[in-house]
């Protein structure tokens, strides 16, 4: 896959960033999504791929942009078919309530090699590099975390796990805790989370608990180009979900494994801060409507990851004008 990508994917990300960051502490986590959505696809549009977006903003139905199954790019006749999946917005309530982490994503990869993911939960288990091969996502929170401090050469009660902070995980909450693990609570964006675990400044050895799937396949492909680890099952909560997951021919009992959620090498993830956090800094306004963004993209076939720090004079980018 041609490498430029890459860094055109982060003008994406970059976009979606600067529009929706306007909306930071305002209190309209929809107007903030929009802004996100609407600077993403206005900077795809200048993109010369073939994409097809397979998670997304939701069924046609439910979004008049970046739908799952919408046609992205204009096209050339030898321009790369490829899969595409966005979250322009993870961490709409952090964006709405002036909270931190809240970033915009996108990954990339050739065409069906990203997993079509129904909206509804995943149980995950995400670990760096140095803990690959330890975790099973079928296995205890006890034996997880005992053999995640054995690849790290740490103490069960020197590891950190990273949960979203929700009532569903107090069964979650209470195991890691009898099992002697720190704990670290977040409130939105697992995506962010899951990639953390690959960053040893972060402080953060795990990510477990249930989240949406779809952001499932999104911190699947970071982990693919970190070469660190994440596993998911389908978890629908209601009868509906259920069916959807049969006629998919999802297997709701499969340890989906990275292979299974972002197949290949030629992966490319990119994503920019929105709001302040442990990953990437957030939007900076500054004086004469200039802004500074700060961005991360990698790339599975070479292992690489740029930080991309770029200062935005949008008098000349009439798009982002107020």
């Amino acid at each position: 896959m041609d490498r430029n990508l890459a860094l055109n994917l982060v003008r994406v990300t970059e976009a979606a960033a600067l529009e929706s960051a306007r909306y930071l502490g305002r209190g309209d986590k929809i107007a903030a999504d929009q802004a996100a959505v609407d600077g993403m696809r206005k900077m795809f549009d200048t993109l010369s791929i073939d994409g097809t977006v397979v998670i997304g903003e939701g069924e046609m139905d439910e979004a008049p942009m970046l739908y799952i199954g919408e046609q992205i790019g204009k096209a050339v006749g030898d321009s790369p078919k490829l899969d595409i999946a966005v979250d322009p917005l993870d961490g709409t309530t952090s964006v709405a309530k002036g909270l931190s982490n809240a970033i915009s994503v996108v990954a990339v990869a050739p065409r069906g090699c990203l997993l079509h993911a129904p909206d509804m939960y995943m149980k995950k288990i995400a670990v760096g590099p140095r803990a690959k091969g330890t975790v099973d996502i079928n296995a205890t929170v006890e034996e997880n975390l005992r053999n995640i401090a054995k690849a790290l050469n740490k103490d069960i009660s020197d590891l950190t796990v990273t949960i979203q902070d929700r009532p569903r995980h107090e069964e979650l909450i209470k195991q890691v805790r009898s099992a002697g693990a720190r704990i670290k609570l977040f409130g939105d964006g697992d995506v962010a989370a899951a990639i953390a675990t690959c960053f040893e400044h972060s402080g953060v050895d795990v990510l477990m608990g249930i989240g949406g799937a779809p952001e499932g396949v999104l911190a699947a492909a970071a982990l693919k180009c970190m070469e660190g680890e994440f596993q998911g099952k389908l978890y629908p909560m209601t009868d509906e979900q259920i069916k959807r997951c049969r006629e998919m021919g999802a297997d709701i009992d499969k340890v989906l494994r990275l292979e299974d959620l972002a197949k290949g090498d030629e992966i490319i993830f990119a994503a920019t801060g929105i709001s302040d956090g442990e990953l990437l800094r957030g939007v900076v306004y500054y004086e004469n409507n200039m802004a500074k963004t700060y961005s991360v993209v990698m790339r599975a076939e070479t292992g690489t990851i740029r930080f991309v720090e770029a200062l935005h004079k949008l008098d000349k980018k009439p798009e982002y004008a107020k």
